[in-house]
């Protein structure tokens, strides 16, 4: 896929790409002065016909989301021969109860024998977060183990 990156002098940079199906362009404005705008044009036309100005928490959200789908399906493509094991992501929610605490307070492997085996904050991949790690709204968890211990996992990080 080519993405087209196009200085705008005293603006900052735009990069954006066509997107196969419909021929319409996606991408973002990132302002010299920081903040970052998603923008949508018409197929074949270079003009930006819808702009979303986006806060440095909403990009980094909009990068967790986008970026997990690939970390979950790259492992469900590994695991594919294994009966049994399944790949979910889990977004944490603000309000979470596990918001601002470490990982290991989950005890989600020992609850439920399923293991957070990454973690997506601000479009990077955190792999193998150790105990220590501290969760955050806008985190993605991705999760391995059975489809109970998933089941078990939902549970437990929705409501503690």
């Amino acid at each position: 896929m080519q993405i087209d990156v196009t200085p705008l002098p005293g603006v900052g940079v735009r990069k954006d790409f066509s997107v196969r199906k419909s021929g319409r362009r996606i991408g973002i404005i990132e302002r010299r002065d920081g903040t970052i705008e998603l923008i949508v044009g018409r197929p074949g036309n270079p003009e930006v016909t819808d702009q979303i100005a986006l806060s440095a928490e909403e990009a980094s959200a909009l990068a967790s989301l986008l970026g997990a789908p690939q970390v979950v399906a790259q492992l469900e493509a590994e695991h594919r021969e294994f009966d049994g094991v399944h790949t979910r992501q889990f977004p944490v929610a603000a309000g979470s109860p596990f918001d601002g605490r470490p990982l290991g307070e989950t005890r989600l492997r020992t609850r439920t024998k399923a293991s957070i085996v990454a973690a997506m904050r601000t479009g990077a991949v955190i792999a193998s977060p150790g105990p220590e790690f501290l969760i955050t709204a806008g985190d993605v968890l991705i999760v391995v183990g059975s489809a109970e211990g998933l089941a078990a996992a939902a549970r437990i990080l929705h409501d503690g």
